[in-house]
């Protein structure tokens, strides 16, 4: 198990600081943080001349006629602006594992169900930009719809360079290691346990503190991650939005020989010079931002009676579509938490579903798989294929019987990223030497149980009134 670090752990790399950090708190707020006193400029945007000869930069995650409830933009005030660069070329040598258009040229699909062994961390120099790969989506960045669930192993910290996503937003689920992530807006440290998003057309660096790192990233084109509605659960509850941090405005003032900026772009990366770093925002502004979340801060939701809630009681973040209810993409969690139905099989439900779910394992074992579910793997359970629990879980299950007393799930964190929309996979997954070719096995031992005869079974009507 990952064991995650305290927000204030000591540590400097590639000359930052991370000894010192500060968070706003809350989700979807406007904020407004300065690491000089009085750099934002006092009632108005872009004033003719901003304080300390700044530049203002708006950087917008909507279109400017977005409805305000749902517009989100933030204002940087920068030593200089991010235009200032060489013009951009394709990186050479490209990377030829991002996918930011799926088709059948670049990608394929299958029904069956699929699974990953965790990845070896390489042995080559690679660090998160280069060692982060896509293993399924679908849609079309161009389009502004769809998504992008890569995986990434790194063991260098990025160096006098950026990486900025066009594409779309980045959901970065750390597994092993920590994450010192530097964005405009300031420093996160994201720990196995935690979550950071990362909007589209941020400009950030990753350093890796603790070496060796692996982790899961969702992408999303066209739309942003919010909380879901609660609906009868009422106000309270699930994740709270004071939970969510946002680093407070950090800059750096040095001349940078070199710097290079790598933009991906329809999932292509491309790279353009600059003689400055581009974390110099003295001060902003805005409710458009990155920010992190502890897993370990949910307040789950579960059956206090009967049956096996349905997994979106679980949901942290949701990305819409237009159809109510139906989400382009759900960051689903499986903490721990107490199962106490009665008279109920409590793992997860053999189940086909019209959503499809990848899912990975951050630390621990999943209920639902006694066997071959590590973490730092995934799997992958397509639009209407079956899958539930493997054959050990079962029997388990059914041998405690009807008497199984209330118990804990500890030591866990599963999760899934669950979509109405079909992935398309692409080759390097499925020729990939961590994928499972005997998943299947895991249900073949499931027999009949099956008997025409009538046997002593006690209802759960029985059971609750007593009548056995």
């Amino acid at each position: 198990m990952e064991k995650k670090q305290s927000s204030s752990a000591v540590g400097k790399m590639n000359g930052v600081d991370f000894s010192d950090l500060a968070y706003e708190s809350g989700f979807g707020n406007s904020f407004s943080s300065e690491a000089i006193d009085g750099a934002l400029p006092p009632g108005q945007n872009n004033p003719l001349v901003c304080p300390y000869g700044l530049y203002a930069e708006q950087l917008s995650g909507t279109s400017f006629t977005c409805p305000r409830k749902l517009n989100q933009r933030s204002w940087l005030y920068r030593i200089k602006p991010s235009v200032t660069h060489e013009p951009f070329k394709p990186r050479v040598p490209s990377h030829g594992r991002l996918v930011g258009e799926f088709d059948k040229s670049n990608s394929s699909t299958t029904p069956t169900q699929l699974r990953w062994r965790p990845l070896d961390i390489p042995d080559l120099p690679t660090d998160f930009v280069d060692g982060l790969y896509t293993i399924c989506g679908t849609g079309s960045s161009f389009l502004r719809h769809g998504y992008a669930i890569h995986m990434y192993t790194a063991n260098k910290s990025m160096e006098n360079s950026a990486f900025c996503n066009a594409d779309g937003d980045f959901l970065v689920v750390p597994q092993k290691g920590r994450l010192w992530i530097t964005t405009e807006c300031g420093r996160l440290q994201v720990s196995p346990g935690e979550i950071a998003v990362l909007p589209q057309g941020f400009r950030f660096d990753v350093s890796l503190p603790d070496g060796p790192s692996r982790g899961y990233v969702a992408e999303i084109f066209g739309a942003h991650f919010q909380l879901p509605d609660l609906g009868p659960i009422g106000a309270n509850g699930l994740a709270a939005p004071r939970d969510f941090l946002t680093p407070k405005a950090w800059f750096e003032e040095k001349s940078c020989p070199g710097y290079t900026i790598v933009q991906k772009f329809g999932g292509e990366l491309f790279t353009a010079k600059q003689d400055f770093s581009p974390f110099n925002v003295v001060a902003w502004h805005g409710n458009y931002v990155p920010y992190k979340y502890d897993l370990s801060k949910f307040c789950p939701y579960n059956t206090v009676l009967v049956d096996h809630g349905d997994p979106s009681i679980n949901t942290v973040l949701t990305a819409p579509t237009d159809k109510p209810g139906v989400a382009l993409l759900d960051f689903v969690i499986f903490p721990p938490r107490w199962l106490v139905a009665e008279h109920t099989f409590r793992p997860p439900y053999y189940h086909r579903n019209c959503m499809s779910e990848f899912m990975g394992l951050v630390y621990g074992g999943y209920e639902a798989k006694a066997d071959g579910f590590l973490p730092g793997g995934a799997s992958l359970h397509s639009c209407m294929t079956p899958h539930g629990p493997d054959t050990k879980t079962f029997e388990a299950t059914i041998a405690r019987g009807n008497e199984a007393a209330p118990y804990k799930i500890t030591d866990t964190m599963a999760f899934m990223f669950e979509s109405c929309l079909i992935p398309r996979i692409c080759p390097w997954a499925l020729e990939s030497p961590a994928i499972d070719p005997d998943y299947y096995q895991c249900w073949t031992g499931l027999r009949s149980h099956f008997s025409s005869e009538v046997k002593d079974n006690v209802s759960f009507e029985e059971s609750r009134n007593g009548q056995h």
